[in-house]
Parts: C-alpha cells; structure tokens; sequence
C-alpha cells in the first residue's frame, strides 16, 4: 500500500495534474476531497468528467464514475458481494476502494485516454422508441442488431470448439473447478496482503505514537526529578556563565570581524576602478612583501630562540581551545533554540490537547485506560460508520425512487387532467386536493396552540421542583464552604510566615556560599598558575637538554681526530658550503664580464647581418622584375593547373 501511495503521489506531482501532495497530506484527504482527485483524473482521460463534486449528488457521482470505469474496462477485485462493497465504497470516498482506481488509472492514462475517445464510437447507442419509427433508422438500429447477432454466435461457437477441445483431456471438469478455485484464492491473497500491509502500516504509526510518548513522559519526569534549589542554581549558573562569555568574548568578536569587513568594503568601494598595469603593480608589491616574510622567517630560524617557539606552542594551544569554546558555544546556542522551539510546540499541543477534550496529558494507566476506552470507541465509530454508509446507499436508492415516483406522479396528474378537460370539470381535482390541505392546516395548527400551553405549564413546574431540590442540595455545601474558607485563610497565614522564615535562611545561605565560592575560585587560579608555571619549566628544561646534548655532538665531532667524523660537523659543512658558492660566484663573474667585454662588437655584427640580408633580398626582388619572372613562393596556374614557383 506504501509503494501503491507513493506511485499515485508521484504521478500526480507531475504534469497534468501538479499537485502539492506528499504521502502524508494525501493520505490525510478528507473522503470528498478524496473524490475530488479521482474525478480530476477521470476528466483528464475524459474532459466530459469535468464535474465539482460539492455541486452533484452522490448517486450522481458514483452512477458517473462507474459507467466510465466500465468503459475503460477496470475491474474491481473479489466477487458479486465484494462488488457491492466497491460501489459502496466509491459512493463514500473509501481510500482502500479508490486508492487501487488511481494507481491502476495513473499506470495507463495515454492508453485509457484513447479507449476513452473510441468509446464513443464504439459503444450502442439507446435509441428512443419515437425515432425507431423512421425508417432509416429502424433499418440501421436492425442492422447493427444482426451485426452483434453474429459477432455473439462466433463468440459461442469458439467457446464450444474450446470446451470439445478440453473435454478430450482427462479430468477436465476437476483442473476447471481447481483452476476456477486457484484464481479465487489469489484474489483472496491479494486481498490479505493489502489487508497486512495497512495494518502494518497502523503498527508502525502506533509504535512511533508511543515512543514520542514515552520519551516525553522520560523528559516530564527528568524535569521533575531534578527541580532541587541544588540543581536550579547550577543551571543558572551555567547559564550565567555562558551568557557572560557570549556577551563579553563572543558576541564583541564577532561585532569587531563584521566591523573590519564592513570597513574593507567601504574601502574598496571607494576606490577607482583599477585597471591592469594597477593589477600589476599590486602583484610586484605582493612579491616583494613575501620575499619579505621569508627573509624573517629564515633570520628567525637562524636565531632559534627556544622560548618564542615554545610560546608559539602555547599561542597555537590556546587558539585551538579558543575555537574549540567558540563552535561549543554555538553549539549550545543551537541546542538551547531547539530546545526552546519544542517546548513551544510541546506546549502548544498541550494547550490544543486542552482545548480539545479539557484534560491534562494523561500518564501511566490513566493513559492506558485513555488508550482501551478510545479503542472501543473506535470500534463504535467504524460500525456507525458504516450504519451511516449503509443509510447513505439506501437514500440514494429512495432518491431515485422518490424521482421515478414523482414523474409517475406528474403523468397521472396530466392523464388527470385531460380527462377533466374531455368531462368539462378541469380543476376539479386540483380545488379539492386545496380544500383538504387547508382543513388539514388547521387541525394541525389547533392541536399544535393545545400542545403548546400544555407544555409550557409542564415546564414551569418542572423547572420550580428543580430550584427547590438545588436549594435543598446546596445548603449543606454552603456550611461546609464557609468552614473550608475559614480553615484556608488560617493556612495562607501560617504559609505567608513559613515562607518568611525560608526566605531569610535562604539569604543566610547565599551569602555564605558565595563566599566560599570566592574562596574556591581563587585556590583554583592559584593551583593553575602553579600548574602552568611547572610545565613551562619542565618544557624549558627538556630544550635546553636537547641543545646541550647537540652541542656536545658538535664539540665532539669538531675535537675529533677521525676525518670522517669531521666531516659530519656542522661547522665543516657550512665552511664547505661557503667555499662551493665563493667559488661559484667567482665563475660567475668572469663570464659576467666576458658578456660585457663582447656584448658591444656581437650587437655591430648583428646589425651587419640583418642589413646584409635586406640588401641580398633587394636585389633578389631587383633581378625578379628585370626577368619578368613570378616571384618565388607565389601560385600560377599553368595548363588548368596550380603551380608553386620555387
């Protein structure tokens, strides 16, 4: 039945239907609306449906939507009686009737929709009596007859040549009632499995009402249990503190970022329009500026200053853990609006649960008992319900009864009529029928003024034998009131004075709390500071360690004796390095000054060169003229032919 949903949901999304239903809403529609959808689907396969529902009979509808069903050949599941059930159910909007019609109509609407158009054609037409006197008419109305005459006797002949092909096999009769009763039992099956899968569906709605419920009830009870003055103040104080950190860290960060970013786009705003030699520049003076911090970066590491580095660990510690306090404190904010959206909508709800039936939420049996009286007023429900369905079929039925009664009526009335007017008495009846209304009117009106003052003097009794026994009823109450007034003021006395007594005991306690609080808090920033102090010597030490322990490497491998060992100081290795590039700026120079020493005959000679070669081509261009001849590079054609003259 899910899937079935979701298929009819999809396809009534799209084109052209477009409609904004998910499963929940549509499974949600009220019967009419119900109806509503499936007659929106017959128009699209037949634009005659076109028909508001509100404005038509129920009779009318289920008449309409069946005759066009039978047209396109729908077949309804189960039997005669289960046939009965279909109409029924078509007539009051049941969704286990017309859920199957949607999904089956939604599967084929290009292929109903030309069964639809050919339908027309196709079907017999009822021709009125009066017009089969015609004719042409009687022999076209004959001739279609004696057409499905003979199309009905090639139907029977096939059927028997079948049933004598058949009745050759053995036991035929037995596979016939076997096979007739396998097609009844998958229907059936059919059937039960829709009938599971809606009462799964009931199950698991069921099963997710009780758990919204017993996790509510687990909030409810949390929320009691911990109402302790205790744990109040630990949740204000938790509350204060992290208000205080939004107010006086958070909230003023946030306000500074949008403020520079807001002042780098007013800034950037106000300056022109740069162009690409602006863009340029801009890039050179980047290039310079990071050439910049690596030249600080290098002198930095050349320094190797351990306390910077070990500050830096701390700076790099302490900005995680200020991000880290950050993403938790809007964590927490988001968890604190969720919070305050679903007490809103629990709240809501219980107002609305109020509203409804004027009771509390209900708990533990109350609730049990609550849940046992509403199943069986469920149980009531459906079977008036389906009382009410029945008397809805039986109106349409009386309806029409009452419609074929009524013509019945007017043609007597004119046969009436006629046969006054042929007699020379015409109104005769039609004075008498008034005469015995009005007489009938005025029984009825004079036994009705009788009733009246009969009952209005019953009343008046009645109610005066009320008012004495509710005075006699209520005296008893009003002394037992007036002693419950006077025994409640006594209480909202000794209450007013109880609470005095709280209210001062509770003062006496507050301030001795905060004071040791403030006791506290400072022994706990004093074990801190020394904590911090200790691990930063302890730090401090582990480094200076590690640079002795190089320092000895490095005396040792310089005092040695062993070139190898030499040759691994840093000190050797550096002295190598520096030799290596004096050596090579040396190289460098010499070519640099070769360069500079030929630079200025190399550029006379090739400014020779190319004026040789202008010179060489002018005359190669002078001699071409002289000949008459193309120049070479160009096309002619010869003999119909292109040529390229070399």
């Amino acid at each position: 039945m899910s899937d079935q949903i979701k298929f009819i949901v999809d396809s009534l999304s799209t084109e052209p239907f477009r409609k904004s239903y998910n499963l929940i809403t549509f499974d949600s529609l009220e019967p009419m609306q119900l109806l509503q959808v499936l007659s929106d689907v017959l128009a699209e396969i037949d634009p005659k449906q076109i028909v508001d529902i509100r404005e038509e009979m129920p009779e009318q509808t289920a008449r309409r939507m069946l005759s066009l069903l039978g047209t396109l050949k729908y077949k309804p599941p189960g039997n005669a009686a289960d046939m009965s059930t279909f109409r029924q159910g078509l007539v009051i909007g049941s969704k286990p009737v017309i859920y199957p019609v949607l999904h089956w109509l939604l599967q084929r609407t290009s292929e109903l929709k030309k069964r639809a158009y050919l339908a027309r054609f196709l079907i017999k037409l009822e021709v009125p009596s009066e017009f089969l006197q015609d004719e042409i008419v009687a022999d076209t109305n004959k001739q279609d007859i004696s057409a499905m005459e003979e199309e009905k006797d090639q139907l029977i002949k096939r059927v028997e040549r079948l049933k004598k092909r058949v009745e050759t096999v053995q036991n035929h009769q037995r596979m016939l009632q076997i096979a007739r009763q396998l097609r009844v039992e998958k229907e059936r099956e059919e059937f039960l499995a829709q009938q599971k899968q809606e009462q799964k569906n009931q199950l698991f709605h069921a099963v997710q009402r009780l758990q919204r419920a017993h996790s509510q009830l687990k909030s409810l009870r949390h929320a009691a249990a911990d109402a302790k003055p205790e744990s109040l103040m630990k949740r204000l104080e938790e509350e204060i503190k992290f208000n205080s950190y939004v107010v006086t860290e958070k909230f003023p960060k946030e306000l500074e970022s949008k403020r520079k970013e807001l002042h780098f786009l007013q800034k950037v705003v106000s300056e022109p329009a740069m162009g690409h030699s602006d863009l340029l520049e801009l890039e050179s003076q980047i290039n310079e500026i990071n050439t910049q911090i690596n030249q600080l970066i290098e002198k930095k590491m050349m320094r190797n200053e351990p306390i910077e580095g070990k500050l830096s660990l701390y700076r790099q510690q302490a900005s995680i853990l200020a991000r880290k306090k950050e993403a938790k404190a809007e964590e927490l904010q988001e968890a604190k609006e969720k919070l305050a959206s679903l007490e809103r909508e629990v709240s809501v709800k219980a107002n609305q649960t109020r509203e409804f039936d004027g009771t509390e939420v209900l708990k533990g049996d109350e609730f049990k008992r609550y849940v046992s009286k509403l199943r069986s007023k469920s149980t009531v429900f459906k079977k008036k319900h389906q009382i009410i369905a029945e008397f809805k079929a039986e109106f349409g039925l009386l309806q029409r009864t009452e419609e074929l009664l009524k013509q019945r009526h007017e043609n007597i009335q004119q046969q009436l009529q006629t046969t006054e007017e042929k007699r020379g008495v015409s109104g005769y009846s039609y004075t008498q029928e008034e005469l015995e209304r009005v007489s009938a009117l005025k029984s009825e009106v004079d036994e009705m003024k009788g009733r009246t003052l009969d009952d209005m003097s019953e009343m008046v009794k009645k109610l005066n034998s009320l008012v004495a026994e509710k005075k006699s009823a209520l005296a008893p109450v009003i002394k037992d009131l007036r002693q419950l007034r006077q025994k409640c003021q006594e209480l909202t006395q000794e209450c007013s004075e109880k609470k005095s007594q709280y209210d001062s005991c509770a003062a006496g306690l507050e301030s001795n709390r905060s004071k040791l609080e403030q006791e506290v808090r400072g022994l706990r920033d004093e074990c801190l500071q020394e904590e911090s102090r200790y691990h930063y010597t302890n730090c401090m030490i582990k480094g200076l360690r590690v640079q002795l322990r190089r320092a000895a490497d490095e005396m040792r491998a310089y005092v040695s004796s062993d070139q190898q060992e030499k040759r691994k100081a840093v000190r050797e290795q550096y002295t190598k390095n520096i030799a290596e590039q004096e050596n090579l700026g040396k190289k460098l120079q010499e070519k640099q000054k070769a360069v500079r020493e030929s630079h200025g005959p190399n550029m006379k000679q090739v400014k020779m060169w190319r004026d040789f070669e202008q010179l060489m081509a002018c005359k190669r261009e002078c001699f071409l003229q002289q000949r008459g001849q193309t120049p070479a590079g160009q096309v002619i054609q010869e003999g119909g032919e292109d040529r390229l003259v070399l």
